[in-house]
């Protein structure tokens, strides 16, 4: 077992899952844990993060759950601070928070448009916001950001407000990335492709496939070129690299992860 985050305090936000398994979120809080860091894991819903909690436990890592709004920005606040209070530093920051809605500029309502920003968008902004001068003031900080292959491809459905927010996250990070260079805080982006995580079962089969999560599990896989679909610890994989100190020379690029989809044509 690699001990890459040794006694290094990692802010995880949407720590938890919409349903049992490797969601992005709980992936990389666990795998973290399991290389020694202390994980300070955030997310709306507390119950959510009882099973990241139940695996970290199991695995002999430390997890404080913290209720957050990464939405609001005296939620995000108090959780940035809560954290430095508690740890004194904030080494890593993984913005993970998202979630799509379906349809483009016509049929999606205003209001869907607004909380879609919000969500994927302004919640990457606001944890950057205030973790960013507690990275400053100690030196140093490594932060990774997850967008999507929805934000650099069409990805088979309009989900236009995500896609957008998506590739907005892709550019926050290379200008942040740039502005704070000289600060010692690097600043990357990974790219999940269509990963295998919860959210499949739990709320895209409803959008997409009628509820038949298998139906529509085949269709995310035939665009695959490996020809299986990844989950949430491959992602936490690409996490941990560009968090890592194997990652130093490393800032304001992008880590595709995706299985060769977003390359194939057609």
């Amino acid at each position: 077992m690699l001990n890459r985050f040794a006694d290094k305090v990692v802010i995880v936000t949407g720590a938890g899952s919409v349903g049992s398994g490797w969601g992005n979120g709980r992936a990389a809080a666990v795998q973290f844990a399991r290389e020694g860091a202390m994980v300070y894991g955030a997310d709306r819903n507390l119950a959510a993060m009882e099973e990241t909690a139940a695996l970290i436990a199991e695995a002999g890592g430390q997890f404080v759950p913290v209720e957050c709004d990464v939405t609001d920005s005296a939620s995000v606040r108090g959780m940035i601070e809560g954290c430095h209070t508690r740890f004194g530093r904030i080494d890593v920051l993984v913005n993970n928070v998202g979630g799509s809605a379906p349809g483009g500029p016509v049929e999606m309502p205003e209001e869907v448009w607004d909380a879609q920003v919000d969500f994927n968008l302004k919640s990457v902004f606001l944890t950057c916001k205030y973790a960013l001068p507690v990275m400053e003031a100690q030196g140093h900080g490594a932060i990774v950001n997850l967008a999507s292959t929805s934000g650099i491809r069409w990805t088979g459905a309009a989900q236009v407000a995500y896609a957008a927010c998506k590739a907005g996250i892709i550019q926050f990070s290379r200008v942040v990335a740039v502005q704070y260079a000289p600060k010692g805080i690097r600043v990357n982006t990974v790219v999940p492709g269509q990963m295998h995580t919860p959210m499949v079962e739990v709320r895209l089969a409803k959008q997409r496939a009628g509820g038949d999560a298998e139906a529509l599990i085949q269709q995310r896989i035939a665009r695959i070129p490996l020809g299986f679909a990844g989950d949430g610890r491959d992602t936490a994989n690409a996490v941990l690299f560009l968090a890592s100190d194997e990652a130093r020379f490393i800032t304001g690029t992008e880590l595709v992860v995706d299985g060769g989809m977003s390359v194939r044509c057609g």
